[in-house]
């Protein structure tokens, strides 16, 4: 069968702040001298649309978003970049975050969910692009949820990244456990991650789940796997600024050796050198490696 899309991203875009502060945690005071605080288009969704159509993956975006200035920064990039773009606008507003970074590159994101819990995408609105799908993409948005059974019924795959799940909250369990392929941070994990990526296997559809633990590399377990491979983190040799989107990042990077029938250990390894290459941007998704430079950085990075 013939599909439009490679990937359709379902969710995920908004407008970050990033505020450069001296260090994390913050002291208690009543007012510290910032740099530059700058806004960003960004967020997980965004973040995977974009690197991913950089990589020439045909990528479709879909999401709400307001009818507001942080809006039109969105429509500006997407114009600028190319990136396919449909949207249902929603009184609500765009979403936004602030995100604190230190001078290594740590972050704090202070989200603002503001779409109401109730938000439902119209199936009328996101079938025409499903169908169209070789695989989806699904943030971690409430309404995407519901979105599964259509991709089922429909034979799309798709992924999700849980980001720093702790292996308990309800919220994050139908993302967990309807997904083909699902990434995690192990950062909320406490060294768990093996116990919980073996749950997602044993409880849910997933044939694959990848950990990914930031400057300590990744993991990656498969269905009938003994135990996790793990791959270290890419050296650029890139001075690391900013840690906002290096997941984002790595989720295109594996996912386009995926698409390409490369095994678990170069979808690890793209994924590591797209992360990594992330950290050395300031903001959230502001550049992302083309095919070229991922392939080329792929073959002689230091892991």
């Amino acid at each position: 069968m013939k599909h439009d899309y490679d990937v359709l991203v379902v969710g995920g875009v908004g407008i970050d702040t990033i505020v450069r502060v001296p260090a994390l945690p913050l002291p208690l005071a009543d007012s510290i001298h910032v740099g530059p605080v700058r806004d960003y288009v960004a967020h997980t969704g965004n973040g995977v649309a974009l690197a991913s159509h950089a990589l020439g993956l045909r990528t479709k975006l879909v999401d709400f978003i307001g009818a507001d200035a942080q809006a039109e920064l969105i429509h500006a990039r997407y114009r600028d970049t190319g990136l396919d773009f449909s949207y249902i606008v929603h009184p609500s507003g765009t979403r936004r975050s602030v995100n604190l970074v230190d001078p290594s590159g740590r972050r704090l994101s202070l989200y603002d969910g503001r779409h109401p819990h109730e938000l439902r995408m119209d199936s009328a609105f996101y079938l025409p692009f499903l169908r169209r799908a070789r695989h989806a993409h699904f943030s971690i948005m409430n309404w995407a949820r519901d979105l599964y059974e259509d991709a089922r019924a429909l034979g799309v795959t798709v992924s999700s990244d849980l980001h720093d799940w702790d292996g308990a909250s309800d919220y994050h369990r139908d993302f967990a456990l309807q997904s083909d392929l699902v990434f995690v941070s192990t950062a909320a994990l406490g060294g768990r991650h093996e116990q919980v990526m073996r749950a997602i296997l044993d409880q849910g559809r997933a044939q694959t789940v990848v950990a990914m633990a930031g400057d300590q590399g990744s993991y990656l377990l498969r269905r009938g796997d003994s135990a996790p491979r793990y791959m270290g983190c890419a050296q650029l040799g890139r001075t690391i600024v900013d840690s906002n989107g290096a997941g984002d990042a790595y989720v295109s990077g594996f996912l386009y050796g995926h698409f390409n029938g490369m095994g678990s250990d170069a979808c690890m390894r793209l994924g590591a050198v797209a992360g990594a290459y992330a950290c050395g941007i300031e903001g959230t998704a502001e550049g992302f490696l083309t095919r070229g430079q991922l392939l080329d950085y792929a073959a002689t990075a230091a892991l």
